[in-house]
């Protein structure tokens, strides 16, 4: 019996050891999906009835007055065909969010600017819409006014999850939110995270319903790192940490190895470029794993684990206008 405890022990303990080792993600193909507007960004990615949807922002520039929401779908991830444009009358709409209702219908949450003209500073809000078939889409609807910016949500258990931060001007800090319909959200905590400035922040669920939030912060370095957070239910106590390093548009996603992979802009010596992460929930740490091709204006990747494999959309200009990419990549 003691030989078989010592046994087991030495093996939980190799193991353990291998999956602190951080993992490594190789580059298998990255494609151009879509360059036929003047600038295209702030992308999500998700699989849905077997097929991708992608959905990102079109518009004459990084902020102009005519920003839309534009959605593609694919049966292979190699061919794409333009399915739906979702637009509202006096505002620029902007870095979409997919999700899927416990009903089985698209939901697509994104910033809503009522910008009067092309570079105007406006106060963001957020509007939602949904589809039964991702080309039909219901009108977009206004669901936090301009001054909040509703970023990105989560379901589990039917109910939706989200962050909320104050845009482009009021008190820095975050608001934890949630709804039993994707319309209708109340404040979990009203004043969450109030560290810096937060902004854009991901939430996903991990065992036993606990939270894991990967968190931005903008500003002046070194109060500019991004924060994990992590919390059980009910979601009213926090642990948070320092990650040590600035990470703008961030995503995260558990892959089924148990691995957390977080991507998103790293600013470098030669510029702005869009990177894999693992984050090490244990440790709470961030480690580079894999650059993809990108730079200039850059960032904002959808994420799914698909066949073995993770697919993710951004967006660069390293090529000249900022267009949408899809990359494909072997994580061991």
């Amino acid at each position: 019996m003691t030989r078989f405890i010592v046994l087991a022990v030495l093996i939980w303990s190799v193991a353990a050891q291998a999956f602190a080792d951080p993992p490594t993600a190789e580059l298998i193909e990255v494609t151009k999906i879509w360059d036929r507007a003047p600038h295209s960004a702030f992308s999500d990615l998700i699989c849905w009835r077997d097929r991708f949807v992608c959905a990102f922002r079109d518009g004459r520039g990084h902020v102009s007055a005519d920003g839309k929401i534009r959605v593609l779908t694919s049966a292979d991830a190699d061919a794409w065909q333009a399915a739906a444009v979702i637009e509202l009358a006096g505002h620029d709409l902007r870095d979409a969010s997919l999700s899927i209702t416990p009903d089985d219908r698209l939901m697509l949450i994104g910033g809503a600017a009522p910008r009067p003209k092309d570079g105007d500073r406006a106060p963001t809000g957020t509007f939602v819409a949904f589809s039964e078939d991702g080309t039909n889409w219901m009108p977009p609807k206004i669901i936090v006014p301009p001054g909040r910016w509703l970023w990105r949500v989560t379901w589990r258990e039917g109910k939706v999850y989200g962050v909320s931060y104050a845009t482009p001007e009021g008190r820095p800090f975050t608001a934890l939110l949630a709804s039993d319909d994707g319309t209708h959200f109340r404040a979990l905590v009203p004043q969450w995270l109030g560290e810096g400035y937060p902004t854009e922040a991901v939430l996903r669920f991990g065992d036993d319903g606990v939270i894991v939030c990967l968190q931005r912060r903008d500003g002046a370095a070194p109060d500019n790192s991004a924060y994990i957070g992590i919390s059980k239910p009910p979601y009213s106590e926090w642990q948070w940490h320092d990650l040590k390093i600035h990470l703008g548009g961030p995503n995260l996603i558990r892959i089924p190895s148990g691995r957390w992979i977080a991507a998103g802009r790293i600013h470098r010596d030669d510029g702005p470029k869009t990177e894999l992460a693992w984050l090490d929930v244990e440790q709470k740490s961030l480690q580079p794993i894999l650059q993809l091709p990108s730079g200039g204006d850059t960032s904002y990747p959808g994420l799914v684990w698909h066949d073995g494999m993770l697919w993710v959309s951004y967006y660069s200009s390293h090529e000249g206008k900022a267009c949408i990419y899809l990359a494909k990549v072997q994580i061991e």
